[in-house]
């Protein structure tokens, strides 16, 4: 039993509004005619469109309200005939965390394996602990690092949300025996050096110089960094403010010399910091910029980010203080770091032998 609130865009670039009601194990639809989206062209039509949906979002949460008053005492059973997949659709298509493009890329290897085996149609009421064991073995032998972890805590998710929504009966994770155990894959960093060599290189974009610089001098993630505003910056005191896209977790990060200069002269409270294009376009001037560095190494935005905290460690700043800097919950993921500059400072000394 569920109401999910789904987009559907129209030829004419409007936006149509539907709820996708289950219940009793059958999908009923309810379009609301009335709160579609305009194709906007003016702020006036973006304004609108907000509103709009922010009724429709009212009245799915009016109705997942009415349904659960009215079946509250029935038998659990309603979701046997619901299509997994179908239902995982709905739930990515109205997702709107940070990471919906991870969700609807599990949700695609899921519909890959049933497919595989020949199990499209499978319901909610067919779904048993081995198929889920199954599609976590499928997973570790299609993914490198921790990529099937990742996807796994991510279909994880969509079940758990599945359960508390009354489409399963039972918490079929609980019978669960395996755990996708995908090792994190080695990441490059780039040295203090190498930063400063990185510098120096002449690269198409100053808005990605001074951006991915400022990354590897904070920490920040490019989703942070992209929708960094002056409001973040305490000029006066040296501080960026702000709380994490992906994790939401606040972080405060003092900001040295090299970082103030990157920011260059303060403006508006709400202008943007940086004006950059998409992700893939910044990686793959990244990608070049290194290259014509002559840096050997496998350097994406997101290594920026590793590199920061690999440099606290090797420059002697404690795991508690790096792990609060880059605004880890848990300092699990911040002994990388560690690793990495412990080998780092094992080369260092390997050059000094001596042949006695």
């Amino acid at each position: 039993m569920s109401v999910n609130l789904r987009k559907r865009k129209n030829a004419d670039g409007t936006i149509s509004l539907r709820l996708d009601i289950y219940k009793n194990g059958k999908r009923s639809i309810e379009t609301l005619k009335h709160l579609q989206l305009a194709k906007p062209s003016n702020l006036s039509d973006r304004e609108s469109n907000k509103e709009k949906l922010r009724q429709a979002e009212a009245i799915a949460v009016k109705r997942a309200a009415e349904l659960e008053a009215n079946n509250y005492d029935m038998e659990l059973d309603h979701g046997k005939k619901t299509i997994i997949t179908d239902w995982m659709q709905s739930y990515v298509d109205v997702y709107t965390k940070m990471d919906k493009r991870n969700m609807q890329s599990v949700l695609n290897k899921f519909k890959s394996f049933l497919s595989g085996s020949k199990k499209s149609d499978l319901t909610f009421g067919d779904l048993k602990p081995i198929i889920i064991e199954d599609f976590v073995e499928y997973l570790e032998k299609g993914s490198i690092g921790e990529g099937a972890r990742s996807y796994y805590s991510r279909f994880k998710k969509m079940l758990r949300y599945a359960y508390r929504n009354r489409i399963l009966k039972n918490d079929i994770l609980d019978f669960v025996t395996c755990k996708a155990t995908g090792k994190a894959r080695r990441k490059d960093i780039l040295t203090l050096e190498e930063i400063k060599l990185l510098s120096e290189t002449p690269v198409n974009s100053t808005e990605i110089r001074r951006a991915f610089l400022f990354t590897c001098v904070t920490g920040l993630r490019f989703c942070d960094i992209k929708q960094l505003q002056w409001k973040h910056i305490n000029v006066k005191e040296r501080i960026l403010n702000i709380n994490q896209s992906k994790t939401s977790e606040d972080v405060s990060i003092p900001l040295n010399d090299t970082a103030m200069k990157l920011l260059g002269k303060p403006e508006k409270s709400a202008q943007k910091i940086f004006n950059l294009p998409s992700s893939n376009g910044c990686n793959k001037t990244l990608k070049t910029w290194v290259h014509r560095a002559g840096i050997v190494k496998y350097i994406t935005w997101h290594n920026g980010r590793h590199s920061f905290g690999t440099n606290l460690i090797y420059n002697e700043v404690d795991v508690l203080t790096t792990s609060k800097l880059l605004g880890h919950n848990s300092l699990k993921h911040t002994q990388r770091y560690v690793n990495i500059a412990a080998e780092m400072k094992e080369k260092a000394t390997n050059k000094i032998n001596i042949d006695l």
